[in-house]
């Protein structure tokens, strides 16, 4: 009989294009092989669904993670482990999930913004560098780096099979074993 795990909330920070949903994605799959319940909730997607009338304002994103926090934590409370990839640009967002989730787990998605602006196929990066998208992450609004993620990869210099991997060894080193 495998121990009981409880479940995580494993949140993907990083700049736009940075690979947090290509990774969150195939951790989620990683997971579910080894037979945990697990949703994947995208940044973008919360936005459409659960962050009618947001802006962003740094007010407007806060309160857009805080959502997303609350749908986590229901999740978490019914035995579902959660992988959340969203941008989470300010320190005080990661803090406040850290308070609020118990079994956080702060996975920094590292990429340089050189990287992410030829990664975008959205063309979002050019649209705010000419100044129509305003308030736009690592453009014309900071991400403030973690100051203590649990795990960081970079998926510029590593596929997303092994980053996958460092992050299924963190939960490992985290998971009771009886």
């Amino acid at each position: 009989m495998q121990p009981k795990r409880h479940p995580y909330a494993i949140w993907l920070t990083g700049l736009p294009s940075s690979g947090k949903t290509t990774t969150a994605l195939a951790l989620a799959g990683a997971l579910r092989s080894e037979g945990i319940p697990v949703e994947c909730l995208d940044g973008d997607e919360l936005r459409k669904h659960i962050g009618g009338g947001l802006g962003f304002s740094r007010g407007d994103r806060m309160e857009n993670v805080r959502r997303a926090a609350y749908v986590s934590g229901l999740l978490n409370r019914n035995q579902v482990t959660t992988v959340v990839s969203m941008i989470t640009p300010y320190e005080e967002m990661r803090e406040f999930l850290r308070r609020e989730l118990p079994h956080y787990i702060e996975v920094y998605v590292e990429c340089p913004l050189e990287e992410c602006v030829r990664r975008d196929v959205k063309g979002l990066y050019a649209k705010a560098q000419r100044g129509e998208i305003p308030a736009f992450t690592g453009i014309s609004d900071v991400y403030e780096p973690p100051h203590r993620p649990d795990v960081v990869i970079r998926t510029d210099r590593s596929g997303k099979e092994d980053n996958v991997r460092i992050i299924m060894d963190y939960i490992a080193l985290c998971s009771p074993s009886v």
